[in-house]
């Protein structure tokens, strides 16, 4: 339940907000009706709605209800169709947000639109709308002008913004706007569409009419809840696993197969702080742990279009080099990171970057999540081509004559490069996993080379790695600095869940890094060193989720289940997380974040099997102490 003050605050909290898609791009709706971030046409482009990051110059897309003392959110059955109802004494209203996604099996004519239905159910309600966009991030002015009855043409150096309406509506300077009351019985119908090459002009628009937004609603409708029966969950956890298995598919880029980790910039990860990144791009650990998310649901027509884009990167690499971090979601590989300073960022929290350096980062680990998922696709999925095995084979080598320098590690430090211990670890998974490929299809492999080098990868971060001073697998040699990613040891099958070392490492993680069963990635005040960027963070939502396995799979189910469902409880009124929780609960960083829900998805699946094979009363009954 959300109250609603009498004028709207500047920035809504991060997780007072729902998202709607179209498979290219998404929107983010708050709980009072402001569509408040939108960039168009796709993921990565310029923002059109950005009020997030700046109240005043971002632009934004409001309908609100006048009376409404309170509103309540939730998703329509199975689907990505958002329904915000405003509760008042004298009216209760409905607003309906949706895309349409574009996708073969539902086409939509390659239109990005957001579709917005006003519905009346009691008392006569008056209705205000105002669109207000900002183009290319609030940098470029535009003209508004009108076209008949059927709407309002924005008009900025990039394109076109065309807003159709069921009832006329009235430019205000860059703005347009109208005030309708209706009845019960009645709605209202708007629908803001991208047009950038101009198909769209003054003369061709008509207005929209209820028929036509029923008919785009029940087209989207259909789309969601025939691609969720594809799932193949049955645990205890549905609710919030298929919420995930939505999110994640919202983040997919459809042309390309290509997952952007979080549809944001910027979002700080502290109140009013400086790390703020930009996540519309594809990372290719996040992407490849979000495959194997989605095939352990059955989701394999997403796995295929990553696969396809994977290997146009392997292949695209030029000749010695390994493959980058991140991509743009067409695949380009120059994402140079910027500083909007005109924007005051949110709540303040400056600077507002676009782009991204860590694309020119060394991040060893990311060819061990990628041969595991890619392993997981050969076996649960379809064999994959001895041309992307040629591709991979090639990564290897460049691994095997690199992967002893030091990098920037899986969290992206800005403080020099080391010999981390998760890179190191990520190193044994990639040549042990390209070793099983190799046996089971009989593909031609150096194998003999591949042995040796993921031994040594093994033995370094055993006899290099692991400090009996801190009685735990440190963040780098020499050191006694904890680390939550270490966490995925039994989940990559390098050590057992009850090896001593590592129940070892979980109790000390425990002790410095959980925090009301909120795990932190590390320290980030300076202890070992630092990670070269100033302030502090919150708790990472992915290492939460993976504390969760790391105590189903060593036995201490009744823990992990009291985890997941404290953690459940973090998810805002739409079960979305942001990338972080900060000290009172609130969502901090990027949102909604891929490495979040595909984390869910995999804890879920889990601690399922944990909690079938565990009928005792610890699994029913165990409480926090």
């Amino acid at each position: 339940m959300k109250h609603i003050p009498e004028t709207r605050p500047g920035y809504l909290p991060i997780e007072d907000h729902g998202i709607i898609g179209d498979l290219h791009t998404v929107a983010l709706v708050g709980v009072d009706g402001t569509i408040d971030w939108c960039c168009l046409p796709r993921f990565d482009a310029p923002s059109v709605f950005g009020s997030l990051l700046d109240a005043e110059r971002g632009g934004s897309f409001s309908v609100t209800v006048r009376g409404a003392e309170r509103t309540k959110q939730m998703y329509m059955p199975d689907s990505n169709v958002l329904l915000t109802r405003f509760l008042g004494q004298e009216s209760v209203a409905e607003l309906y947000d949706f895309m349409v996604p574009d996708h073969p099996s539902c086409p939509s004519s390659g239109v990005r639109q957001i579709i917005r239905q006003v519905r009346v159910l009691r008392g006569r309600a008056t209705i205000d709308v105002c669109c207000r966009p900002a183009f290319d991030y609030g940098r470029a002015p535009h003209e508004t002008g009108t076209v008949g009855n059927a709407g309002v043409v924005f008009t900025g150096p990039a394109g076109f913004l065309v807003l159709r309406s069921s009832v006329p509506l009235t430019p205000d300077g860059t703005a347009a706007r109208t005030t309708v009351t209706l009845e019960p019985g009645q709605s209202l119908e708007l629908a803001v569409q991208w047009d950038g090459d101009g198909a769209v002009r003054e003369g061709v628009l008509r207005p929209l009419d209820g028929a036509e937004a029923a008919r785009l609603l029940d087209k989207t409708l259909q789309y969601w809840d025939g691609w969720l029966r594809q799932s193949q969950y049955r645990g205890r956890y549905r609710e919030a696993v298929e919420r995930s298995a939505l999110a994640l598919k919202l983040l997919v880029y459809q042309p390309t197969g290509a997952l952007v980790a979080a549809p944001t910039t910027s979002l700080p990860e502290a109140p009013g702080g400086g790390r703020n990144w930009d996540y519309r791009y594809t990372w290719i650990r996040d992407a490849a742990f979000t495959l194997y998310a989605l095939m352990r649901l059955g989701f394999t027509e997403e796995a295929a279009a990553f696969i396809d884009w994977l290997h146009q990167r392997c292949v695209q690499a030029p000749p010695g080099t390994g493959l980058q971090v991140l991509y743009g979601i067409d695949g380009r590989a120059d994402l140079p990171e910027t500083v909007l300073d005109h924007l005051c960022g949110y709540r303040g929290a400056r600077p507002v970057r676009i782009g991204n350096a860590a694309a020119r980062q060394t991040q060893l680990d990311i060819h061990g999540e990628l041969m595991d998922s890619v392993y997981l696709y050969n076996k649960h999925a379809e064999p994959i081509s001895y041309e992307l095995w040629e591709a991979l084979a090639r990564q290897l080598d460049w691994l095997q004559k690199n992967w002893e320098e030091p990098d920037d590690g899986i969290w992206e430090t800005r403080g020099g490069r080391r010999r981390f211990t998760y890179s190191a670890l990520m190193t044994w998974v990639a040549f042990e996993r390209a070793m099983r490929i190799a046996r089971h299809r009989g593909m031609p492999a150096p194998v003999e080379q591949w042995r040796d080098t993921a031994a040594a990868a093994y033995r370094f971060v055993q006899d290099r790695c692991w400090s009996p001073e801190a009685g735990a697998y440190c963040q780098y040699p020499d050191c006694v600095t904890l680390d939550a990613s270490l966490l995925v040891m039994p989940l990559v099958k390098f050590a057992g869940p009850k090896d001593p070392r590592f129940l070892s490492t979980v109790r000390r993680i425990e002790e410095e890094l959980v925090s009301d069963s909120l795990v932190h990635r590390y320290r980030t005040d300076g202890a070992g060193g630092g990670d070269g960027l100033d302030g502090s963070e919150g708790t990472f939502n992915l290492c939460s989720f993976w504390y969760v396995e790391a105590l189903a799979r060593s036995g201490r189910v009744g823990e992990a289940r009291y985890v997941f469902e404290k953690m459940v409880t973090h998810a805002n009124h739409l079960g979305l997380y942001a990338e972080e929780i900060g000290p009172a609960g609130e969502a901090l960083g990027n949102f909604p974040q891929a490495f979040t829900h595909l984390a869910l998805i995999s804890a879920a699946t889990n601690l399922d099997r944990a909690l079938a094979a565990h009928h005792g009363p610890a699994a029913r009954h165990w409480q926090a102490s």
